[in-house]
């Protein structure tokens, strides 16, 4: 019935507090939920977790071909540690490995540096999809810093026409209605542990930032996975099933899986919708495994 955009797994557990799923447990979640098979990517930026390799990631698709598909991650920094490293070559070995895409890129820099931007470029001339996730952040937090509004996002969609960017997380998903405080982005780390922040909540006033780049950039996908996406969904039963109408066609289910009991709220949030007629069948197969069918080349 689903097939997951994003999910991560590891062969064996590294010694850090997230316990991510082997690939036996996966399956057995995915059995129960009705997903099919998932995207599984690997994390290589060590800004929050030990660095992964990217054959471990295909040993599991070896392995389990039927139900997981592999991308393949490079960190920008990666062969010379500069803003003219040849990443294509790794690129498009891993895409010629049967790699369908590259991420989850993480590291915690802007989005405009020019190491990241480098690997953009060459993920465009290779022809692989790039997942992504943010900060509000520089410093003390995983994933690429964009300002509120998200216009370094938006100046990387105009310099790459051609590369697919699949918006993930909540500083992206946040953006779906007008932000009250730029706070409302994302969750920063105590000092004493654990996370602190907010998401916004309640009826979207007036749209963000982020519907109005979908419109402008066709380029630019939404994985629907953590709860923070669904979080911006849910939030207005009204709006959230016309945004998935309007933008049927490049929105993709996903988990983002981190340890083996984590919810799929987005799962009964899709079948509710879809049994209760606020979204049509037609959207609801699209974004549940349609349109991964076809961005991964599958059908």
């Amino acid at each position: 019935m689903f097939i997951d955009i994003h999910a991560h797994a590891y062969r064996k557990h590294p010694p850090i507090l997230v316990q991510f799923c082997t690939a036996e447990q996966l399956i057995n979640r995915y059995d129960a939920a009705g997903i099919e098979k998932g995207v599984l990517l690997p994390i290589v930026s060590p800004e929050i977790y030990l660095p992964q390799a990217n054959e471990e990631i295909l040993e599991m698709v070896e392995q389990y071909p039927d139900r997981f598909i592999p991308f393949c991650n490079i960190d920008p920094r990666a062969l010379t540690n500069s803003a003219d490293a040849p990443l294509d070559r790794l690129l498009r070995y891993y895409r010629d490995q049967g790699c369908k895409g590259l991420g989850e890129v993480m590291l915690n820099v802007p989005v405009m540096h020019p190491m990241v931007q480098n690997l953009f470029k060459h993920a465009q001339d290779v022809g692989l999809p790039v997942t992504f996730d943010g900060s509000d952040q520089v410093g003390g937090d995983f994933g690429l810093y964009d300002d509120p509004g998200l216009p370094q996002l938006e100046h990387t969609l105009q310099k790459f026409p051609k590369l697919i960017m699949l918006g993930h997380g909540p500083v992206f998903w946040s953006e779906i209605g007008r932000l009250e405080t730029p706070a409302e982005r994302g969750f920063v780390f105590r000092p004493d542990g654990g996370q602190v922040g907010r998401l916004p909540s309640g009826q979207i006033k007036e749209e963000g930032v982020v519907p109005k780049l979908f419109r402008r950039y066709p380029n630019l996908y939404g994985d629907l996975s953590d709860f923070t996406a669904c979080n911006a969904l849910s939030r207005d039963h009204d709006y959230g099933p016309k945004f998935l109408e309007e933008f049927q066609d490049r929105l993709f289910f996903g988990t983002d899986i981190c340890f083996f009991d984590m919810p799929f709220p987005l799962v009964d949030l899709l079948l509710d919708w879809r049994d209760t007629k606020k979204i049509s069948e037609t959207v609801f197969q699209k974004v549940a495994r349609e349109n991964a069918l076809k961005l991964l080349g599958l059908e």
